[in-house]
């Protein structure tokens, strides 16, 4: 019989659900929610301590921290914030595992990072390689020998082709379609429905088919 494995979820809000879904079909609990905002508890009967102060407090009042382990529910462009969250987790002594939704499809030859989630119907292909604190949203699809670094977004139904690569903290928008062998740039925004047909330089945001820059910095 599987022994329920504690979690502890920061964010509140839509993405923790989803997130507290996927832990409840493993049989495990999430016993506590962080936020940065004085928000309602996503998770009904679990407590929510509000930023590094409320972080403190329940690590003082919990106790050995060490078979916990911990999430980030904070989506889009935010992958910076969900790496900072991360390692504030890691160097208080918690497990930051990645976790994947039943139906997700993953090769045995892909590998993904601490703390990354790849949800409902997404597809992750042989030799991919994702890495920590990544998310890979339900019905997406990275198809095989794509690298995904720290802290990337893959909305839902997006499509990354063979061989892409996307640098740290770049949000692939909903329905996106990126061509093979492409290169998306760090803290790029690949708008909703776009079609990628050319690399896309770091701090770029593009949109349309084909997707051209709107705004670069």
């Amino acid at each position: 019989m599987h022994k329920p494995h504690e979690f502890v979820i920061w964010g509140s809000a839509g993405h923790s659900k989803v997130l507290n879904s996927i832990l409840a079909m493993r049989g495990d609990v999430v016993v506590a929610l962080f936020d940065n905002s004085e928000v309602e508890a996503s998770i009904p009967g679990v407590l929510i301590y509000i930023g590094h102060e409320g972080f403190s407090t329940w690590k003082s009042t919990y106790g050995n921290v060490e078979n916990v382990s911990a999430l980030v529910a904070i989506g889009g462009g935010r992958g910076k914030e969900r790496i900072a969250i991360q390692e504030l987790f890691s160097k208080n002594g918690l497990k930051t595992p990645w976790v994947a939704h039943p139906s997700a499809s993953i090769c045995k030859t892909a590998s993904i990072g601490a703390g990354s989630q790849v949800l409902a119907q997404a597809v992750v292909a042989a030799g991919t390689r994702i890495g920590e604190a990544c998310i890979i949203n339900n019905h997406a699809s990275v198809d095989h020998e794509c690298e995904l670094r720290n802290g990337v977004h893959v909305a839902p139904g997006a499509i990354l082709c063979g061989c892409v690569n996307v640098d740290d903290n770049a949000f692939i928008g909903a329905g996106s379609v990126i061509l093979p062998g492409r290169e998306i740039g760090r803290d790029s925004i690949i708008g909703a429905g776009s079609v990628v047909t050319r690399d896309i330089k770091a701090g770029s945001t593009v949109a349309g088919n084909p997707a051209r820059i709107i705004k670069s910095y």
